[in-house]
């Protein structure tokens, strides 16, 4: 059993919560169902410039007031927006649960959009600073490369032109559409009281009962494609990835396993093999990622001039041992308790706890228990890993993305990792 509870109110907005006895804070999040994947091209960066925005002011309150609110209650705020979800979360005393639930609730719903311009310059800044950080923007970039015209392949910042002129009227248009009850999950864990949380949603939370509806799957071209931004950079930052699993797929469990085997650890085969004996990076490893139709799973290093052709071709060998030879029982061993370890770590956080529990009612998905979620852990075996990692690695799966100086040179690279991506 979980200690999550869930209530769907009349209006269609979910209610979860976890009672943690133990400590004197809430974390509450207010999540959206949409993303940067919910937009159009006309429209690309909307949803982050609409929570940008949700900070700007409402008809109660103004944005100092909102700071001054916060600040006063002790409570940490803050806002994300990925490319499926937008939420707005905070932490705080659990005697003010009242309070900072009234306020992020009059932002995500009654936001008055004042001072849009200089948020604008706010938000175009922020591009700006990923820009020049090429570290970051490569992921982008392999986005792009992975999925193509897929809207998953869309960056969340977004464009700045659209930035810098699309009005008022449309992103409240955006913002009613998209906002709508179904679409909306409250969540929160800590010290509380799941009525009462319920209590405070219904009296405060009653967005419009139909918007946009659910995601819509979009079909995915498999082609592998390479993508280049040409940046004068002292080192040169490559991506090499591929689709991966869907967000309700079982086999994650594993996915997590393999990745802290191959490059998500400390201990990983790539960290050893390009960082400690090579010395051919600081920053070398592997991730993955789960969206509702698609996946992502990645490999990342950056690396000077000198040593892109040494460090694609370890790359390459890692990928091609991964998936030809069964890992050892040491390294399953291994992997399974860091894994677990971070399950249980993660769980000693509130806000952590908060955000479990709130992905998983909004993209209905079950909820499941700290030991559930170990037990699946516990039964992964070598042969679960040597079929996932053959059949996510793939050679002739692979894109590649780099930002760096020279595209011949990244492209003279690339044939220990894939053939393919020669001639793409």
């Amino acid at each position: 059993m979980t200690g999550a509870k869930l209530t769907e109110l009349d209006s269609g907005v979910r209610v979860v919560t976890e009672e943690v006895p133990s400590v004197r804070s809430v974390a509450l999040g207010l999540w959206v169902r949409t993303g940067s994947r919910n937009e159009t091209p006309a429209q690309a960066g909307v949803s982050h410039f609409l929570e940008h925005l949700l900070f700007k002011g409402t008809a109660k309150y103004s944005a100092i007031e909102i700071s001054e609110r916060f600040d006063g209650l002790g409570a940490a705020i803050n806002a994300a927006t990925g490319k499926e979800t937008t939420h707005l979360h905070a932490r705080f005393l659990d005697e003010h649960t009242d309070e900072v639930f009234e306020t992020l609730s009059e932002m995500l719903l009654a936001p008055t959009y004042p001072d849009i311009d200089s948020e604008r310059q706010v938000v175009l800044e922020e591009i700006a600073m990923y820009d020049d950080e090429p570290q970051d923007r490569v992921h982008d970039v392999l986005a792009e490369a992975v999925f193509g015209e897929h809207p998953l392949g869309r960056r969340v910042l977004g464009e700045p032109a659209v930035i810098a002129s699309i009005p008022v009227p449309d992103i409240e248009a955006y913002r009613s559409a998209h906002y709508a009850a179904p679409q909306i999950v409250v969540g929160a864990a800590g010290h509380l009281d799941h009525d009462r949380i319920v209590e405070l949603a219904k009296r405060l939370v009653n967005p419009p009962s139909e918007g946009e509806g659910e995601t819509r799957e979009a079909s995915l071209n498999g082609d592998a494609r390479l993508c280049f931004l040409s940046k004068e950079t002292e080192q040169y930052h490559i991506c090499f990835g591929a689709p991966g699993l869907r967000r309700d797929d079982q086999r994650r469990y594993p996915l997590a396993v393999l990745d802290a085997i191959f490059g998500g650890s400390t201990s990983s085969r790539l960290f050893r093999e390009v960082r400690e004996k090579r010395g051919l990076a600081y920053s070398v490893g592997s991730y993955n990622e789960q969206f509702t139709d698609q996946g992502l799973v990645a490999t990342y290093v950056g690396t000077r001039e000198d040593n892109v052709e040494e460090a694609c071709q370890i790359i390459g060998s890692e990928m091609a041992r991964l998936r030809s030879e069964p890992v050892s029982e040491e390294e399953l061993v291994r992997a399974k308790e860091s894994v677990k370890g971070r399950l249980v770590l993660s769980s000693e956080s509130t806000a952590a706890r908060m955000t479990r529990i709130s992905r998983a009612t909004l993209f209905g998905l079950p909820i499941e228990s700290l030991d559930e979620m170990l037990a699946k852990v516990d039964a992964i075996s070598v042969d679960d890993l040597t079929e996932l990692a053959a059949e996510l690695y793939a050679a002739d799966r692979l894109s590649a993305a780099c930002v760096g100086a020279d595209e011949d040179r990244f492209k003279s690279a690339l044939a220990p990792v894939s053939e393919a991506l020669v001639a793409a």
